[in-house]
């Protein structure tokens, strides 16, 4: 599809990446929203707690949402996203992913950017047990990154699924990392790295045959920990065999459902490899826009519903 011709023109102040991913991030609170907690029992002995929240009526569509890195179904763009659904009728499964939901999870293995076959079970568990007739997806960052790959990598993918948005998506993980190792981010970079290594000292010791206090104490960066830590707990050779195989825009092309991506120019967490022109260019499925401003998830709206929440729910009722 012909890239997108972007309408996205905030107030001065939210025309700053930095400013409008901090406020989204920190500053950023959604009222009003009650949400359900169901624990989903993997095949593998793990397990995910997956937060609902429901339409004011009976609903045949839900929406599931998936948080980026080291966050949570509580996030406020999580929330956010998972309101505006609800207020037109839509039900919302907000997933929180291996060791995401406030407890440790089971198993060595927690998370990462290419693990599909979690977002795959929580479709199927849907499938099977809530019987909706409409689908659609909404990934931030990491969770777009798996939205992407998840259509794309040459399932079966449900008829169910109608319809997927992605945001701030890292498309090409090695070129968001080397973006986060910049000065610019330091600040992102190091609270990153704080909260992954407080997970991998619970971790530690529950298995402390796997991983030890000098691994952990190795770790100076984010690609230290994918080194240490997620390409050897998810079947990865290093770090860069994990950005390889996981990053979705090698698997765009084969996108057959409408997709909506939206990056923003400014977003200082996404190098020049993270953004899908010519792959949108090349498939009819993928609609890609392209603000000059937003940040990374920052994206401002009046009356606290972002743009991207706006465009998400226009995006689903013109399908």
């Amino acid at each position: 599809m012909p890239i997108i011709t972007s309408k996205y023109n905030p107030p001065l102040l939210f025309k700053s990446g930095h400013f409008s991913t901090i406020y989204s991030g920190l500053i950023r609170k959604v009222n009003g929203l009650a949400q359900i907690r169901e624990r989903l029992e993997l095949s593998d002995g793990d397990f995910l707690d997956l937060d609902w929240s429901y339409a004011q009526r009976p609903s045949n569509g839900v929406v599931i949402l998936l948080h980026g890195l080291e966050g949570n179904a509580q996030r406020p763009y999580v929330t956010g996203s998972a309101k505006q659904f609800n207020a037109i009728g839509i039900d919302a499964c907000a997933v929180n992913y291996r060791g995401c939901s406030g407890e440790t999870n089971r198993l060595f293995q927690s998370y990462h950017s290419g693990a599909t076959e979690d977002l795959e079970a929580v479709i199927n568990h849907i499938l099977k047990e809530k019987k909706y007739a409409n689908i659609y997806l909404k990934g931030f960052s990491l969770g777009g990154n798996l939205t992407l790959k998840y259509l794309g990598e040459g399932r079966s993918v449900p008829k169910e699924i109608k319809g997927a948005v992605a945001i701030s998506v890292p498309c090409n993980l090695h070129s968001s990392l080397l973006e986060l190792l910049k000065p610019k981010n330091v600040m992102y970079a190091k609270r990153f790295k704080k909260h992954l290594i407080e997970k991998l000292r619970a971790k530690q010791l529950l298995f402390p045959d796997k991983i030890s206090y000098p691994d952990i104490a190795n770790i100076n960066n984010l690609k230290d920990f994918d080194d240490v830590y997620t390409s050897r707990a998810h079947g990865f050779k290093d770090a860069i065999d994990y950005y390889q195989k996981s990053s979705s825009l090698q698997f765009i092309h084969a996108i057959r459902i409408p997709t909506l991506i939206i990056n923003a120019q400014n977003d200082s967490f996404l190098g020049d490899q993270c953004y899908p022109n010519k792959e949108a260019e090349q498939n009819n499925s993928v609609h890609f826009e392209l603000p000059q401003y937003g940040g990374h998830v920052g994206f401002y709206g009046e009356k606290n519903i972002t743009y991207t929440e706006k465009r998400a729910l226009k995006f689903v009722e013109e399908l």
